[in-house]
């Protein structure tokens, strides 16, 4: 897999990774598995891509924004409604794993315990696992459980990269604060990748951007 970068790309290369990008994301996407237990995921395989963070970050919402669809990932208003490891085949070349959200105070002790240590075991030990996108909401602090979630990550040495999301909510100025505040804490972890991408769900901003990224980390298409 040939990672997708700007750096040294003539225009005529960087309009066709982007493109790679478009139609690797309006081809088929399908959900193929959801796994509550280590015991119950699936043989590893083509590359995958975990989408990590908070509950109520915007995962969901997220993924079904890239694949331009409206209910492919479930999206909810309440906190912690996706509580499994939900697989989706992105045209035989990705898999897109939506994750179970980390801190919900709310959820049973045992519950947040039982999906949450299956979240971070399925992090560590997945030899298919080529990036965790860790997302932040752009409009609130960096909260503890997000600098514990870079730390396990980075121990791991699972290479991780900063989504920010929700990021049409924000305004320039607050985003260039908060975007200066996420690299001088991802300058800290050497597993963490550097740039970090501003995404909106909502109005669009910075998709073409992540798929193009994401894209360049899939398998090799079919002849």
């Amino acid at each position: 897999m040939a990672e997708f970068s700007a750096t040294g790309m003539t225009e005529a290369e960087r309009a066709a990774a982007i493109e790679a990008g478009r139609l690797l994301f309006s081809g088929p996407c399908d959900f193929f598995f959801g796994a509550q237990t280590l015991g119950q995921l699936p043989p590893p395989g083509l590359p995958e891509i975990a989408f990590a963070g908070r509950s109520n970050v915007g995962k969901s919402s997220l993924i079904n924004g890239l694949t331009g669809r409206k209910a492919l990932a479930r999206a909810s208003s309440q906190p912690g409604r996706t509580q499994q490891l939900n697989f989706f085949n992105l045209g035989d070349r990705l898999v897109l794993v939506d994750m179970p959200g980390y801190g919900f105070a709310k959820a049973a002790k045992a519950v947040k315990e039982d999906w949450q240590g299956l979240m971070f075991e399925y992090l560590r030990g997945r030899p298919s696992l080529a990036r965790v996108m860790l997302l932040l909401d752009a409009r609130v602090e960096i909260k503890q459980n997000d600098r514990e979630a870079m730390t396990l990550l980075n121990r791991a040495a699972v290479v991780f990269q900063v989504v920010l999301t929700k990021c049409d909510a924000v305004g320039p100025r607050k985003l260039q604060d908060k975007c200066a505040e996420v690299a001088a804490l991802v300058a800290t972890h050497a597993a963490a990748h550097q740039e970090i991408l501003v995404t909106s769900s909502e109005s669009g901003l910075g998709m073409e951007e992540l798929r193009t990224t994401l894209a360049g980390l899939g398998g090799p298409a079919a002849v």
